[in-house]
């Protein structure tokens, strides 16, 4: 616990007995039942738990975001300024007071929390006008000063710059100027870090934990990844199917977790070094000259470029890239954002040109193909897309979402005509055939991504290209969607380039990791090589970014990060 957190002061929030029922055409859904929370001043308590265990609806209740829908019993007392206020009972006059000032938000995804057509000092300074009289100089220097916090760089000029104009993590930090802008005592973060890569993480980490420290503001953090958990929280809340199971501080909570559910979340989080055995396992089920087989994606110094617009130069994404994904192998292909693990992947699908080198996909030179040379490697080809939300066509069923490319490819008629097909793809990901008949938008997330991955088996496909699949998936979601991933790896026999920014989840699966930085492949190896004894500064940062589920492991790990910073 931060030594903020004074024993004897009152705490920020106290949650008692609260339940919360959504009204839905199949009659009402218990989301949270009879949950008891409280969180001191300076402390950041974590809730945890997978999809729909009611982590984020008691988040959102805290600042009285629930939909016309919800119907709500219980009490919500946040201590403020003007003495306690009940957000489950007050009139909305009231929460738009308490908003901001008292408590605020910092959303999952900032690029859908800031407006694209106003400048970021705009939009912090709405909020400052929103409580009270304040002039355009005022906001403006109060906008200033709450970037400068966060560190942003050159905050007087970036002020009036637009968000595409940051990068993720920037957009991430102008999120947490906006809740800060008021100096609430208690903000509620809702998975501040699942799209960030793992040095972007750290800095937001080490961010929020310094805000905590100097201005001895509350947290409410909700998040899936145990790893996040252990390098912030002080108290730890496990949540499922609505109610609270276990509280504990941190440390006792990794240390001896007591409830059956709380030792199965922590035993599905992917650790380094897990998968060594498994790629040994592999390794020694292959034949005998697999080595020396033709590889299924062969580059030699390739080169992406970005052309430039008006008049300005070219970006080069990718600068001479070698590497090779042998048949029935896993790549796993790393590195933080922009780094060009994505442009390597949509290249290698033949939707990104190369500028320079060579590429051959499958017998295929990727640079200077002719359309028809790419319509005949296609169905030799599958993609699973990060989010299968935005992939899926929401107007069709899950059925004919999976039967689009037998479809296209001429391998069926018609939706109607692949049915079967489609439902012993949905049975090979552990899906029920009656899921067919869905809508994408009736599935969970993991549901949702098993879906994808069948849409991507549907041609027998020789080689795989899956870009940050389980990115967006709590631990105990992800590690099904892992398994079945590998089994499937194993029984069909498909090539696959893994792109991802988790090395433990690359670790799990790869039979190779490469390392990308800048564009640049920096280093490649077995897991046990590139992870277990990496070469390059820049894979020790890498590796020292991730957070791992043990508190004191994880305050070690912080440490050989500020080392290698420095």
């Amino acid at each position: 616990m931060s030594a903020s957190t004074a024993p004897g002061r009152d705490p920020v929030v106290v949650i008692k007995d609260l339940a919360v029922s959504f009204a839905t055409d199949h009659g009402p859904v218990r989301a949270v039942d009879g949950v008891d929370l409280e969180v001191n001043p300076g402390e950041v308590l974590a809730i945890v738990g997978e999809s729909g265990s009611g982590k984020t609806v008691t988040a959102k209740t805290i600042l009285g975001l629930l939909p016309p829908t919800a119907t709500t019993r219980g009490a919500v007392l946040l201590s403020g300024r003007d003495g306690a206020t009940d957000v489950v009972s007050v009139p909305a006059a009231r929460l738009r007071q308490v908003r901001g000032r008292d408590v605020a938000m910092v959303f999952q995804e900032p690029s859908t929390a800031l407006n694209p057509v106003y400048p970021v000092g705009w939009q912090i300074a709405e909020g400052l006008r929103a409580h009270g009289r304040v002039s355009r100089s005022e906001a403006r220097a109060r906008a200033v000063e709450a970037l400068r916090q966060v560190g942003i760089p050159d905050p007087e000029q970036r002020v009036n710059h637009y968000p595409h104009q940051f990068s993720g993590g920037q957009k991430q930090r102008i999120v947490i100027a906006m809740a800060l802008a008021l100096g609430p005592g208690l903000i509620v973060a809702d998975e501040p870090t699942t799209a960030l890569d793992v040095t972007v993480q750290a800095e937001i980490l080490e961010l929020l934990r310094r805000l905590r420290d100097e201005t001895g503001t509350a947290i409410v953090l909700i998040t899936h990844n145990m790893g996040v958990v252990a390098d912030l929280a002080d108290r730890v809340a496990v949540m499922y199917q609505g109610k609270v199971v276990e509280q504990a501080s941190v440390g006792e909570l990794f240390a001896q977790p007591q409830a059956a559910y709380t030792r199965a979340l922590l035993g599905a989080v992917p650790r380094i070094g897990e998968g060594t055995a498994r790629a040994e396992a592999r390794a020694a089920d292959r034949p005998a000259g697999w080595a020396d087989a033709e590889p299924v994606v062969q580059a030699t110094d390739l080169t992406i470029t970005y052309p430039g617009r008006f008049r300005r130069p070219g970006f080069t994404a990718v600068d001479g890239v070698s590497l090779a994904i042998r048949p029935g192998e896993v790549l796993g292909l790393v590195g933080e954002s922009g780094s060009g693990k994505t442009t390597i992947a949509r290249a290698i699908a033949g939707l990104q040109p190369a500028s320079g080198g060579s590429l051959r996909v499958l017998g295929t030179e990727m640079r200077g193909a002719r359309p028809a040379a790419l319509k005949a490697m296609r169905p030799r080809l599958g993609f699973v897309f990060q989010d299968p939300a935005t992939s899926f066509n929401p107007l069709l069923t899950i059925a004919e979402c999976v039967a689009e490319p037998l479809v296209v490819h001429g391998r069926a008629s018609s939706p109607a005509a692949a049915r079967r097909r489609v439902d012993e793809l949905l049975e090979a990901v552990q899906l029920p055939r009656s899921y067919g008949d869905r809508f994408p938008h009736e599935l969970s997330g993991g549901q949702r991504q098993r879906a994808s991955l069948a849409r991507a088996l549907a041609l027998d496909p020789e080689l795989l290209v899956a870009d940050e699949p389980t990115s967006a998936l709590d631990v105990s979601v992800q590690a099904r969607v892992l398994e079945l991933f590998a089994e499937l790896q194993k029984e069909l026999g498909f090539a696959c380039l893994f792109v991802s920014h988790d090395l433990a989840v690359v670790d799990l699966l790869a039979d190779r990791i490469a390392v990308l930085y800048r564009g640049r492949l920096v280093e490649e190896g077995t897991g046990a090589e590139v992870l277990g004894a990496p070469r390059e500064d820049y894979t020790r940062r890498l590796l020292a970014s991730l957070p791992v589920p043990d508190p004191v492991a994880q305050r070690a790990r912080r440490e050989e990060l500020a080392a290698l910073t420095r």
